[in-house]
């Protein structure tokens, strides 16, 4: 493949697999195994699940691997939540959702399906060729075990894949000089994007004067308007972004090569497409780095 048609595929591809990844987030599978050990505030939920693989970390662990979380937030619930669920068995609570909510929505039988076995080996095939450098949490999630069950293997591929990316585009937001909140305020300004991204500006503990200074600051470079759209600069600069973080995830896609990233897509795509029409996506499908945040 060329590298023009590398990155293109590979991010149709990485679209397909993140809403297998997402979906974890927003199950009431989820919910109940977090509420099971006294977790239920929604953002003490999301640091465990998403960042047990990193062990009993710190706030400041936690605050630079997810990048768009205000650090004052983060430490509202990290380290404390770790002496409710030990890192070690979030893992397990996030897995043992996943299972039981890939039955429901698909049904046993389908979860045991060659396509489902198929799209797993394909998708670990991809991540075997990450890197972990300067990726905390695609590293992470590369020293769990492979789940035995193919449709988990796939489910803990796609993870791999996600953050696989999200390591590569905190590191084009560093590139193209956006910090968290510039990342997230640019963010929720582009395309069709915008409704998602905006409701996520909510969640991430910056407060509007904050989320204003930020839209200032980038007034300021010219890269946004006065009633908060993107001017063409600023528009250019997120093209960029997604361009260089397309750049910094090739490895997978090479690896797995041409044929196998369509198969891996048409296979995950049919399977994205169930999980939404089931509801899994209450604030609607995700997109590459939409489902955690990143900006």
């Amino acid at each position: 493949m060329t590298t023009t048609v590398i990155l293109s595929a590979g991010r149709r591809c990485q679209t397909a697999l993140e809403a297998v990844h997402a979906f974890s987030y927003f199950t009431p599978e989820t919910f109940r195994e977090f509420a099971a050990f006294g977790v239920e505030d929604g953002h003490a939920r999301y640091f465990a699940e998403r960042g047990g693989a990193l062990g009993r970390v710190g706030a400041g662990t936690v605050t630079a691997a997810f990048h768009v979380f205000k650090h004052e937030l983060v430490a509202r619930h990290v380290p404390e939540v770790w002496e409710r669920v030990a890192p070690e068995e979030a893992v397990a609570a996030r897995l043992r959702a996943c299972d039981a909510a890939l039955r429901r929505i698909l049904g046993d039988e389908a979860v045991a399906s060659p396509e489902i076995a198929e799209a797993a080996e394909l998708a670990l095939r991809a991540a075997e060729a990450g890197e972990r450098a300067s990726r905390p949490l695609y590293a992470a999630q590369a020293d769990q075990p492979v789940p035995d069950a193919p449709h988990l293997a796939l489910w803990h591929a796609a993870t791999l894949l996600r953050e696989h990316r999200g390591g590569g585009h905190l590191a084009a937001l560093a590139g193209a000089g956006l910090d968290p909140v510039e990342a997230l305020v640019s963010h929720a300004a582009d395309g069709d994007r915008r409704t998602l991204s905006r409701r996520l500006l909510r969640t991430r503990g910056w407060s509007a004067e904050e989320l204003e200074e930020g839209a200032r600051r980038l007034r300021e470079r010219g890269l946004f308007t006065a009633d908060g759209t993107l001017t063409p600069a600023g528009a250019a600069l997120r093209r960029d972004v997604e361009e260089a973080t397309d750049r910094l995830d090739a490895g997978p896609w090479e690896h797995l090569g041409a044929d196998g990233t369509a198969r891996l897509t048409e296979l995950a795509g049919g399977l994205a497409g169930r999980i939404a029409a089931a509801g899994g996506f209450p604030m609607g499908s995700p997109r590459p780095g939409d489902g955690t945040g990143e900006g």
